[in-house]
């Protein structure tokens, strides 16, 4: 089999490329980011994965950690006593206990084509899903459940807009029974 014509050529040193950049560049790839900012500044790039885990009082390895313990048939107690690991960095800890504790806020949004759609079935028909279903604007043919499911959303969403939104058509009726 023939070699190619690279393969036969001489190798020669290319002094057009810095070899410390590209040994960075390998490095950074190698290394990936870590994301969390306390995580990242208390990391020790000299010790291994588990012991700078370990240090920060995280789990490096679920199953050591909370091992499943094998039942015996005579019931005899097997005692693992494994030392108690030092955590040299709580504040890491605390700080993911805080951020872990915090409430995430509902991020869902609806389209403001379906918050029109829900606003105007409930204008016209109220609490009357079976009237909605037949409303002509109802263009992709939901089913009465759909229409519901979907006026649910906008309510758990959106609920100061809902709640504003049906004291105006409450207004508007005083309004009109008035006159």
């Amino acid at each position: 089999m023939a070699k190619t014509k690279q393969s036969k050529r001489r190798k020669r040193f290319d002094y057009n490329t810095d070899r410390k950049k590209l040994k960075k560049k390998f490095l950074k790839k190698a290394n990936p980011r870590i994301e969390h900012a306390q995580i990242r500044n208390a990391w020790d790039n000299n010790k291994s994965m588990a012991r700078n885990l370990q240090e920060m009082g995280l789990s490096f390895d679920p199953n050591r950690t909370l091992p499943i313990k094998k039942q015996t048939l005579l019931g005899g107690d097997t005692d693992d006593r494994r030392p108690a690991h030092i955590v040299t960095k709580p504040y890491i800890l605390t700080k993911l206990q805080e951020e872990a504790s915090l409430q995430e806020k509902d991020s869902k949004t609806l389209s403001s084509d379906l918050i029109e759609y829900v606003q105007h079935m409930i204008r016209e028909h109220k609490d009357n899903y079976k009237a909605m279903a037949r409303d002509e604007k109802n263009y992709y043919q939901d089913t009465p459940k759909q229409i519901k499911r979907k006026i649910n959303e906008y309510k758990r969403c959106y609920p100061q807009h809902y709640e504003a939104f049906v004291s105006s058509l409450a207004a508007l009726e005083a309004m009109d029974q008035s006159l």
